[in-house]
């Protein structure tokens, strides 16, 4: 027999109740009958005692049946009754979890009486429905590996009231043809929760047909991120009482009657919209707080901050090029999201084009990089950054949304220069060809700072010339987003990106690695220069000190204030990720009436 079998897990279980072995069983620790009826009760409850305690060693695990603690009792009480045909029919539940569990063979039809068979977490491939006892009722096979109902179906227990099929790799057209009434007559509790069933009106047609049916949970399917959903499966199954753990409303109900009649038109069934919103970030370091006051005057240096990240959106294979979907082929409600994005977003292309072969539809979708409008440098920066995505792929989105989305924050420096400034950078250079060659040529005034006060009289300020931008990731942070899988509908949260460092901090704590000392007498000078008045005394005091120890301990206290300046307060983000969900069915239907007009 297989380790890997039912049977075979099942027998190992029994076994180790050693129901034959003390202080079960009739062993000769079991004193004779005797006159003396009270020794003999004292013995039998010290024996019972053993079994009880948790710290006595003889106390196993018995998790795995609640038969399986009154049976050990009996083993005590009246081991001459404890044959093996006894012990088999005595089981009502089994709980076998995460035991590496294959197959389910024959021997499980020698627990002739069993009502509650539980086989979550295995590796189980199949069901055959000629293996499981009659009697069954419940049925519980969550995270298996199954990938098909056909030889579950072939011949169900006839008096199965649960069903619990949650997390696996069910979803096809063929699955849901063995969800139907002729299969599951009197099944109350259905549980489908986080399997790849993507056809909602399709299942809840076979669903229909089940004529007891009143819970059912479907949350971490691809078609529950669509927006009719779950007022869909509400007005389509009137004798559901409780869908996803809640319990169904009779405002509830009413607010969505009407809406699987209005499904049969042309009302989109099969699409998701989600909005990000991007609000302010806070805590971003002043890039020129530590700018030196004999700097030149050029180049003229500018920062620009953007947040970018990835979403999936929606695509026809006519448009798979960069950018938005293509009118012509897809919604108005597609056209006008491009519009929105095409207007609010100074950045946005294809980052990656994701196309799923089991796909249906003429849809496709890929993830859209998009980036902010550019801000300039304030301690709270306000993007107001809002995009919504509609998605048809329902099973990438389910992906995307498991996986996450990734937010960074990213810095744009442009240097910018007189516009003649490069021509006299040449001019200079042909010069000191010349000069070494001998020939004397009139010279060429330079853009030092000595001229300056001369050329601001007589010149106005000259046009600048704008550099290529230099554009670097100041940081980025991971959002989950498996909430929304799971019966959430937004996801609103502060990112916190940790303490960031401006270009000039990270470039002077280099300088200060390769010579301290230089680092030093830099630091200094730019406390004699941010404090006023302050630097006469400061230098005092450092002469004070002298040489030796003095000079060490004032090397120290500018290393403590240096320490003290980058522990800067964390950036935050704000950030809100939305699921459009229908309220009602006269909310879905005024979404309907632009496309009827269209």
């Amino acid at each position: 027999m297989s380790s890997n079998t039912l049977s075979a897990v099942l027998e190992k279980q029994i076994q180790h109740l050693r129901l034959t072995d003390f202080p079960c069983g009739r062993g000769s620790w079991r004193k004779k009958k005797s006159r003396s009826e009270g020794a003999e009760t004292e013995e039998t409850d010290s024996l019972l005692d053993l079994l009880r305690c948790p710290h006595s060693p003889w106390s196993y695990d018995e998790s795995w049946s609640p038969q399986a603690a009154a049976l050990r009792r009996l083993a005590v009480l009246a081991p001459e009754r404890l044959n093996a045909d006894f012990v088999y029919s005595y089981f009502t539940t089994l709980r076998v979890v995460d035991k590496g569990v294959l197959v389910i063979d024959d021997g499980l039809l020698k627990f002739s009486k069993l009502e509650e068979l539980v086989l979550s977490a295995n590796e189980i491939l199949e069901i055959p429905a000629e293996n499981l006892p009659s009697t069954l009722k419940i049925l519980e096979l969550h995270a298996n590996q199954l990938s098909a109902l056909s030889s579950l179906t072939s011949r169900p227990p006839p008096r199965l009231r649960y069903l619990g099929l949650g997390s696996n790799s069910l979803g096809s057209h063929e699955d849901i043809s063995h969800l139907t009434g002729r299969h599951w007559p009197q099944l109350v509790c259905l549980d489908l929760s986080d399997c790849e069933f993507q056809d909602q009106q399709a299942l809840l047609k076979a669903l229909r047909t089940l004529p007891c049916l009143r819970t059912l949970v479907l949350e971490g399917n691809p078609f529950t991120l669509a927006s009719c959903y779950p007022g869909l499966t509400v007005d389509s199954l009137p004798r559901l009482s409780y869908l996803d753990a809640s319990w169904i409303s009779s405002e509830e109900r009413h607010s969505f009657k009407g809406l699987a009649m209005m499904m049969s038109g042309d009302l989109i069934v099969d699409r998701a919209s989600a909005t990000v919103r991007l609000g302010k970030i806070r805590g971003i370091p002043d890039p020129l707080i530590s700018a030196d006051e004999n700097t030149p005057d050029y180049p003229v240096v500018t920062y620009g901050y953007f947040i970018t990240y990835e979403f999936l959106s929606h695509q026809t294979p006519a448009s798979l090029t960069f950018g938005a979907a293509d009118a012509s082929g897809g919604s108005d409600a597609d056209l006008q999201s491009s519009k929105n994005c095409a207007k609010e977003t100074s950045r946005a292309d294809t980052h990656e084009l994701v196309v799923y072969p089991e796909e249906t539809c003429r849809d496709t979708a890929h993830v859209s990089s998009h980036s902010t409008s550019k801000l300039g440098w304030s301690e709270c920066m306000d993007f107001s950054d809002t995009q919504t995505y509609i998605v048809h792929d329902l099973g990438g989105l389910k992906r995307f949304l498991n996986q996450g989305l990734d937010l960074r924050i990213e810095e744009e420096k442009v240097l910018s220069w007189p516009a003649g400034f490069e021509d006299v950078t040449m001019a200079k250079a042909s010069r000191t060809v010349k000069e070494m060659k001998g020939r004397k040529e009139s010279p060429i005034k330079s853009a030092s700072t000595k001229d300056k006060p001369i050329d601001k009289k007589k010149k106005s300020l000259p046009e600048l010339v704008k550099d290529t931008p230099i554009r670097r990731i100041l940081g980025s942070v991971h959002v989950p987003l498996q909430s929304l899988v799971k019966r959430g509908q937004k996801v609103d949260v502060l990112c916190d990106l940790g303490a960031l460092y401006t270009e000039s901090e990270v470039e002077a704590t280099q300088t200060f690695e390769k010579d301290p000392g230089k680092k030093t007498k830099e630091n200094k000078k730019k406390d004699s220069r941010h404090r006023g008045g302050s630097g006469a005394r400061q230098k005092n005091t450092a002469a004070s000190r002298g040489k030796g120890k003095g000079r060490k301990e004032c090397d120290m206290d500018v290393l403590k204030d240096d320490s003290v300046s980058v522990q800067m307060e964390p950036v935050t983000v704000e950030l809100m990720v939305e699921l459009e969900k229908w309220q009602s069915a006269s909310e879905a239907h005024r979404l309907r009436l632009p496309r009827q007009t269209s």
